[in-house]
């Protein structure tokens, strides 16, 4: 039995009664010269973790030699201590940080020795300390290790709006690094940022940083972090007091971080990127009635309002939350001419005053009724745009368009946005949307 300690910065004074004991019965003690210093006095041999599969195909040898000599005491007699080392197999000890089996040593060690020949004996974790620290529960977390690997794995967790992430960090994927890709990537979810440094050790060190622009990153990169660190990341949902300087916005093409968003689904909204095509398409003019069917969080119906303050804007929405955070988002960018309508498409629509312009970005699966409806309300020359993600979807609308047989374009949008990862510069893809346009004729 090879035995596999977790050990934390508090070094052996952290470890349990029964732990210590084994460690203190070792014969070889296995480590890195960080766990190996905690244990000074220790008489055992020692090996060095350096390259860790020589390392390990060393420590079998070693193994091998001791259990043969133990079966032919013969063979044992006839070599020198250095050629086969006293080793006794059932009392080796491996250092380890935290918990081996997370993303630690114990994977590499169970593709080099039988399981069986394995007892490991974790220590608490980086990332449970790092939680218990920011008094966050982490049962749901999405834990990400970059150490010696890409971000890609914690960009695609900030695309996907998870709301508490764990970053395991290197020297190229720093705490600012981190920051980095979460400022480029523009989410509608705004996130608290903690930095846990040497947790578990006399000097451990817990900080949150602001990460609203270039000046928060240079604060980040003038900071001078401890090698073993942890980023935390905690998504919180902007609150209607949160201010916006309303003069520094711009006119047309809101960043997305600057609406309210759902809890649970941040990231379902009409992107900027495809919200400003939607705005072209729909041919807008001052003093038009326009419906946003299935308005969500209201981004299209408030964009189409800020640009025409004499237009009369419906956002049309089935679900009580979107309703909320539509009138929410209003209040936050004062504006005035968005009537929020709660109710089912197309059930509602009929009570709606005649459209000049239409745009449909959610249909609840009725997209066919929801035309129907909105072709029979719409004057004539106007138009009538969709965001459509799936295959599906876009089939019922082209089958429509031939029954109708009215005039129609499609454009099928995939957009990219910039992401820093690291000294570098790669493209993060947002989904492919086709963006249909269909005119009444007059």
């Amino acid at each position: 039995m090879i035995h596999v300690v977790g050990i934390g910065l508090d070094g052996a004074e952290g470890l349990s009664a029964p732990v210590r004991e084994i460690v203190d019965a070792a014969t070889l003690l296995v480590g890195s010269d960080r766990h190996l210093g905690y244990f000074p006095e220790h008489p055992a041999r020692r090996l060095v973790l350096g390259d860790l599969r020589l390392t390990l195909k060393s420590l079998r040898r070693k193994l091998d030699r001791a259990a043969s000599a133990r079966e032919n005491p013969a063979i044992a007699a006839g070599e020198s201590e250095t050629a086969s080392p006293a080793i006794d197999p059932e009392r080796v000890a491996i250092l380890v940080s935290g918990d081996p089996l997370f993303f630690g040593l114990g994977r590499l060690l169970l593709t080099e020795f039988p399981p069986e020949s394995l007892h490991f004996y974790p220590h608490l974790s980086c990332v449970q300390l790092a939680f218990n620290r920011v008094k966050v529960p982490w049962q749901d977390a999405c834990i990400v290790s970059a150490h010696g690997r890409s971000l890609d794995e914690c960009l695609e967790a900030l695309q996907r709006g998870e709301q508490k992430i764990a970053v395991l960090t290197d020297r190229e994927n720093s705490p600012s690094a981190i920051a980095r890709v979460l400022l480029g990537l523009d989410l509608p979810s705004q996130y608290e940022f903690w930095v846990c440094e040497n947790l578990g050790g006399s000097d451990e060190r817990v900080r949150s940083f602001a990460v609203n622009g270039e000046e928060a990153i240079a604060a980040l990169d003038a900071e001078s972090f401890a090698s073993l660190n942890v980023v935390v990341l905690v998504r919180r949902r902007g609150e209607v007091g949160d201010e916006l300087e309303i003069d520094d916005l711009p006119r047309l093409g809101l960043s997305d971080r600057t609406f309210l968003t759902f809890r649970d689904r941040p990231g379902l909204m009409t992107k900027r990127e495809i919200r400003l095509i939607v705005l072209g398409e729909l041919g807008l003019k001052p003093d038009q009635t326009v419906w946003d069917v299935g308005a969500g969080t209201g981004t299209v119906a408030i964009e189409v309002a800020r640009l025409f303050p004499s237009s009369q804007v419906y956002a049309i929405e089935k679900t009580a939350a979107g309703i909320n955070l539509i009138e929410q988002n209003c209040q936050r960018l004062q504006v005035r001419n968005v009537i929020s309508i709660h109710g089912n498409a197309p059930d509602i629509l009929d009570r709606l005053p005649v459209p000049d312009r239409i745009f449909i970005g959610g249909t609840g699966g009725r997209l066919r009724q929801i035309l129907g409806v909105c072709a029979g309300q719409l004057a004539k020359g106007g138009n009538i745009v969709l965001a459509i993600a799936t295959v599906e979807h876009l089939t019922t609308a082209f089958n429509w368009i031939r029954d109708w047989n009215w005039p129609h374009r499609a454009l099928q949008v995939q957009v990219s946005r910039s992401v820093p990862v690291a000294h570098l510069t790669r493209f993060a893809p947002l989904n492919p949307v086709t963006i249909l346009t269909i005119t009444k004729p007059k």
